[in-house]
């Protein structure tokens, strides 16, 4: 793909907002020192993007035209990772500094499986890396030098007019990666942005190419979806364009059945925005929210079809993930919490005996099912009476208490099987 030469936008340090006050003091120590190695040093894509709108980035990614190899012998601290392209990983205890290289668009080849990226490897100038980038608003770089904004791509138009707009052809770069896909309906829920004309007819058109992309990736942007306080938003997108037929047909199935825009999925997602904290939840209790109301239904049909109205609820749950599991894989940890927390959702109310409710809050299960519960009481109106008891016998039960265990009270850990006392002590003389 190829564009025009064109001059940049610069913003200078008095015509906006970003100050190095609100940038991470290990990120600015990486901009200054290569950029006192007479190297080119910008802070790039959602950090800037972020800071402009008054935000707090997550993280901090730095660019520049110093090879990874030039990198690491600036830091000690420094790691290099990938294998299509090299990108170097500076570590300050638990945090990372990614520092990449600016990168051009590879040149196409002939043929329709050309428009997969397979080759990311050339190295590039500021202008060529901005443009290589998916949407304008994460094209925007911020130089250490001189503290001003630099835009290539016209994303400071598009960050005042709250517009997600594609770097090049949409209908192109969704093809390239289709994962791009997914990220533009993140965005536009994160940031409450409108998706430009030309993305959304590409989203239409392209939608079922998200099986083309990469498994893990796919199942890693799902995820991504709820850490933007707007899952409800972003799940209404992914259904609006068709994404969610092609990954979750059996959630797509259910909103259309179930009132489409008035599904009772939309008030779960709703429910789960207004959680305090809801970025630290596991995507155990986020899975569970996404699948809860499909479970219902299902448990509903199951109950009628038993004589006694009874239902194994653990066996619903499963039969619900079934194809989430084969189709994005998700991790059994994932698969497990998901079921654990559905299944447990009964034993809240009505408040059992006090041994019986110190024995459920020692579960390590119990933490994700407490949350999940007060997430289903949100969105079905519940007062939870007991919901301050709950909260006072967890204060009470210290970390160590905690077992884990399965959550049926029946269950218990296999024993330990002894060894005969002087079966060692005999094959000690054999030997």
């Amino acid at each position: 793909m190829f564009f025009k030469k064109n001059k940049p936008v610069i913003r200078d340090r008095n015509k906006h907002c970003i100050s190095r006050a609100n940038i991470d003091p290990d990120a600015v120590k990486v901009l200054y020192r290569l950029s006192n190695s007479n190297y080119i040093s910008y802070m790039v894509g959602g950090s800037v993007r972020d800071l402009l709108l008054g935000r707090c980035p997550k993280d901090f990614d730095i660019s520049t035209d110093a090879q990874p190899a030039q990198i690491r012998k600036l830091f000690r601290n420094c790691f290099l990772i990938g294998r299509r392209f090299r990108l170097a990983h500076i570590v300050f205890g638990r945090k990372v500094i990614e520092t990449s290289t600016f990168r051009a668009q590879p040149e196409p080849t002939e043929g329709d499986s050309a428009l997969y990226q397979s080759e990311d490897n050339t190295f590039g100038t500021p202008e060529q890396d901005a443009k290589r980038r998916d949407f304008t608003v994460n094209g925007l770089f911020y130089d250490i030098k001189t503290f001003a904004v630099i835009d290539y791509v016209d994303g400071l138009k598009d960050l005042e007019n709250k517009v997600i707009r594609s770097i090049g052809d949409p209908n192109v770069r969704f093809r390239e990666d289709p994962v791009r896909m997914m990220r533009a309906v993140r965005f536009a829920a994160k940031l409450n942005f409108t998706i430009d004309k030309g993305c959304c007819k590409a989203l239409k058109k392209h939608h079922a190419d998200i099986l083309n992309a990469s498994v893990p990736r796919v199942c890693e942007e799902v995820y991504r979806l709820f850490t933007v306080n707007a899952s409800e938003k972003a799940f209404r997108l992914m259904w609006e364009f068709k994404l969610l037929e092609d990954l979750l047909p059996e959630i797509n199935e259910y909103i259309n059945r179930s009132g489409k825009n008035t599904s009772p999925l939309w008030r779960y997602l709703a429910a789960l925005d207004r959680m305090p904290e809801n970025g630290s939840f596991s995507n155990g209790v986020r899975t569970a929210v996404l699948f809860y109301p499909l479970f219902l239904e299902q448990c509903n049909r199951e109950s009628e079809a038993t004589p006694h109205g009874r239902v194994n609820r653990t066996h619903v749950a499963r039969k619900v993930l079934n194809h989430l599991v084969s189709s994005l894989h998700i991790p059994k940890a994932i698969f497990y919490a998901t079921v654990s927390a559905m299944d447990l959702i009964p034993r809240f109310d009505p408040m059992p005996t006090q041994a019986r409710a110190r024995r459920f809050v020692r579960n390590s299960n119990f933490e994700d099912a407490f949350i999940f519960k007060q997430i289903v009481a949100a969105a079905e109106g519940d007062t939870f009476e007991t919901l301050a008891q709950w909260k006072e016998l967890c204060n009470a039960v210290e970390p160590g208490e905690i077992i884990d265990q399965h959550h049926d009270e029946g269950d218990r850990a296999p024993r330990r099987r002894r060894r005969h006392p002087g079966r060692g002590r005999q094959k000690q003389r054999q030997a």
